[in-house]
């Protein structure tokens, strides 16, 4: 089983960004914690803070991951690029979020992601990866 994780804009602050909405852990300790609980998947993890990138990357992933699981950070909620590279890929996409984006402001309630995706995890902290993971597991 092969999952890739790709994080977008801001989230390579994680541990330092925002505290108080994104948690104190930063994301590679926490990427050490998934692939010691599930030493069965094969993870890869990719974050950039680049539109074009992120893109290059669901294509690069998309025809041969058994799952995506994307948080695209703001992104989201500005990019149809976003959301028409989901659409020509055959990996499914998880969308999800660290926070609640419906307990946030307004613009943060569209989503790009949410009408292509397979599936959409929010509000659960770094833990929303987790659920992911155990959504394609099945």
């Amino acid at each position: 089983m092969k999952i890739s994780i790709i994080n977008g804009p801001n989230l390579n602050l994680l541990g330092t960004r925002e505290p108080g909405v994104y948690g104190n852990q930063n994301f590679e300790e926490y990427f050490n914690t998934l692939k010691d609980k599930f030493p069965e998947v094969h993870f890869d993890y990719f974050q950039s803070n680049v539109e074009g990138e992120l893109i290059n990357q669901l294509h690069e992933v998309g025809f041969s991951a058994d799952a995506i699981l994307l948080n695209a950070g703001a992104y989201t909620h500005t990019s149809v690029a976003l959301g028409d590279a989901i659409k020509s890929i055959d990996s499914p996409v998880i969308e999800l979020h660290i926070s609640n984006t419906f307990a946030r402001e307004d613009f943060r309630h569209t989503s790009y992601i949410t009408p292509v995706a397979k599936g959409l995890i929010i509000g659960f902290g770094l833990d929303s990866y987790r659920l992911g993971v155990e959504s394609v597991l099945g």
